[in-house]
């Protein structure tokens, strides 16, 4: 609420505390060193003990958790499990190694252990569905040192206690007067330095990698964390102070006149890297065009969803070039405020909990089933999400989901579609991969590894119960912010000032998303990448269409390069990219993000475009077919789901035609138009009466 007043006190305070948030601390171990951080803390992080059930030599390795640095807050840390490539490359003494990469990892949620990625993705020791721990031969430390960071504070190992969480706050209502910009910077600036006062003192205890390149990697929410900082703001104030803040990761980095480390590259991985309904709701229809199962391959219903794709506004013209910026996608509810409520809060435990092949298992099944039992109530279930073609007036969006095409999507799917209409739970859609329709899944849970007491004292860890993923404490609410309660603005903000640092610091940026992946799809990124100018240019100038095959030969998906910007799509993946295609994950590691492999790269001779490795006119569609086989049952007795070849080949006939005869797909014609939102207005109107609300 904004107020033009001069009777306004200046307050600022902490929002209330989530009820979830515990009080956690970090533990000394025997051989602390005291003091400052320093090379001597490496024989204290060293781990030493056996861990259970490791059975190989798993080289040397160090743990434990490492201060933020936060005034007031001394449990504040973040954890940290490192891995070196060969023996004495990670504890080198300062400027040894000089050129050699290391590499940092981090997982989402928001409130995902990074060691979830360690123990399913790309760490040296996975978790089997037996609980029994096995060697990775694709673990990314095998081509460079490499740290999976448990953070923000209190996610996974990392602590904090229930004041000391990252500062997310609310600001009321000030007069300008009083010299409030200067008090909200420096609670931005408390917000924003944990990650860069961690490095600081990583950096401390292995002195190398204050001079070796960087590669900053991660999946999901990671997008957003590597991309802004979070802070409590409405809409009219991320106008204003949206451009003033240090976001999360690279913005601090790039405003810290002399930063801890030398950042090289930024890869994210199926990433939150726009709005919510950009990354998840836009994409729908191109998920079912890459997986035509989820509609039992009928025309009819593919033609409604194109037909509300347009309604929405999510049928986006990608160009290359691209013709101008898009305007900004506003969702639409459904007419029914109850039913607005309970779309919006599946989308956010579509996103909260994972469900992929390795971890499933382990969520809290009774929100699945709240969730579920939510839409099987739903009245005149059968026409909804038989689409009602003949009943309901068409060219209207639907006013049992409105824009919400994702959860439209998954209904029918779930409702109708064989085989995920099978699970007697309705829980067998894994919205992280597509064709894993099993129910329940084979259990794989790293928590009985990790809470195990002979594993947490190996790894210096805290007494506290490791979790997958915990609902991080943004001290909001989703009508201040987005599903999570995350009230700061979307990465999209900052994305093409992002870009434009990253190119004056000469730091290249890797897109890449896995091709089974239906909340995060590979089609929200396209348009992200399309939507941001960098190099000068905005978007890539050709549409990515270069194959590129793993280390055995076979086909891996697409990848492009331009302008120190890279996009590679990775075929038969889900969003968990290393943990379904390992062997091509590796490699794209190796050659894409730590190395200069030219396949894929846009070069400009005299006027003249070439590719590397050249384009193929099978790859430039807006979709890449998905595999033909569906696995259902249960995950110890896995049976194989395909539809006959007649289906199958009527429908490769129609969306021929289809998807050839699209025409206008709602072209950008709020392009070049500058738009002041009514909040910016009143914004302004407060800033000249000299009042700032927040």
């Amino acid at each position: 609420m904004f107020i033009t007043a001069w009777t306004f006190f200046a307050v600022a305070a902490l929002t209330s505390v989530n009820a979830q948030v515990s009080n956690s601390f970090p533990r000394d171990y025997p051989g602390k060193p005291s003091g400052d951080y320093s090379p001597q803390w490496q024989k204290y992080f060293q781990v030493t003990d056996k861990l259970p059930n490791v059975t190989w030599d798993l080289g040397r390795n160090w743990a434990g958790n490492i201060a933020v640095n936060r005034s007031g807050h001394p449990n504040d840390t973040l954890f940290f499990w490192a891995f070196e490539k060969e023996n004495g490359s990670l504890t080198a003494a300062a400027n040894e190694r000089a050129g050699q990469p290391w590499g940092i990892w981090l997982n989402g949620g928001p409130g995902a252990s990074s060691l979830i990625g360690l123990m399913s993705e790309n760490g040296p020791l996975h978790v089997t569905n037996t609980y029994s721990i096995v060697q990775n031969n694709f673990s990314w430390s095998n081509l460079a040192d490499y740290i999976w960071i448990d953070q923000p504070v209190g996610t996974g190992f990392a602590t904090a206690d229930t004041t000391g969480y990252n500062m997310y706050f609310r600001m009321y209502c000030l007069p300008l007067r009083l010299n409030i910009l200067a008090q909200l910077q420096t609670r931005i600036k408390w917000a924003r330095i944990s990650f860069m006062a961690f490095l600081t003192n990583l950096v401390k205890v292995f002195p190398s990698l204050a001079s070796r390149p960087l590669y900053l990697t991660g999946e999901s929410y990671a997008g957003t964390y590597i991309v802004r900082v979070s802070l409590n703001m409405d809409g009219a104030q991320r106008y204003l102070i949206g451009r003033m803040i240090q976001p999360y990761i690279t913005k601090t980095y790039f405003s810290t006149p002399n930063p801890p480390v030398k950042l090289a590259k930024i890869a994210i991985g199926d990433g939150a890297i726009a709005s919510g309904n950009v990354f998840e709701d836009l994409p729908a229809l191109s998920v079912i065009e890459t997986y035509p199962q989820l509609i039992s391959y009928d025309p009819n219903v593919y033609n409604y969803f194109k037909e509300q794709t347009h309604l929405c506004g999510y049928d986006l013209n990608l160009t290359y070039p691209q013709n101008g910026i898009f305007p900004s996608l506003k969702e639409v509810d459904p007419t029914e405020r109850q039913r607005s409520i309970d779309l919006r809060a599946r989308r956010s435990l579509n996103q909260k909990f994972f469900k992929s092949s390795a971890l499933k298992a382990a969520q809290d099944p009774s929100h699945v089933v709240k969730r579920d039992l939510m839409i099987r109530d739903a009245h005149n279930l059968q026409n909804v999400a038989k689409r009602d073609l003949s009943g309901r007036a068409n060219g209207t969006i639907d006013p049992w989901y409105g824009c919400f095409l994702f959860p439209e999507m998954v209904d029918y799917a779930t409702n109708f579609s064989f085989p995920w209409n099978t699970s007697t739970d309705f829980n067998g859609f894994d919205v992280y991969d597509v064709p894993d329709a099993l129910d329940p899944e084979a259990p794989a849970d790293p928590s009985v590894f990790l809470n195990d007491n002979a594993t947490r004292a190996a790894l210096h860890a805290p007494i506290k119960q490791w979790q997958m993923v915990f609902n991080y404490p943004f001290n909001s609410t989703e009508s201040q912010g987005n599903t999570f309660g995350d009230p700061s603005p979307e990465p999209m903000v900052f994305l093409s000032e992002l870009a434009k640092n990253a190119t004056n610091h000469n730091i290249s940026v890797v897109i890449y998303s896995g091709n089974d992946d239906s909340l995060v799809p590979h089609r929200g990124s396209e348009v992200t990448i399309q939507n941001t100018t960098f190099g000068g240019i905005q978007g890539f100038v050709r549409k990515p269409s270069t194959p590129w095959n793993d280390d055995a030969g076979n086909f891996a998906g697409i990848v492009h390069q331009e302008r120190n910007w890279t996009y590679v799509l990775f075929k038969g993946a889900g969003h968990e990219v290393p943990l379904y295609a390992p062997n091509a994950a590796f490699k794209f590691l190796r050659d894409f993000v730590l190395g200069s492999d030219p396949t894929g790269l846009v070069t400009n001779s005299s006027g003249t475009i070439t590719v590397v490795g050249s384009e193929n006119s099978t790859l430039a569609g807006d979709y890449l077919p998905g595999g033909a086989e569906i696995f259902y049952g249960s995950g110890t007795t896995a049976s194989t789901a395909t539809y006959p070849a007649a289906t199958i080949a009527a429908w490769n006939s129609f969306i021929a035609t289809a998807t050839a005869t699209t025409g206008s797909k709602g072209t950008s014609s709020g392009a070049g138009r500058i738009t002041v939102p009514r909040e910016m207005i009143i914004l302004m109107i407060g800033l000249i009466s000299g009042t700032f609300c927040l």
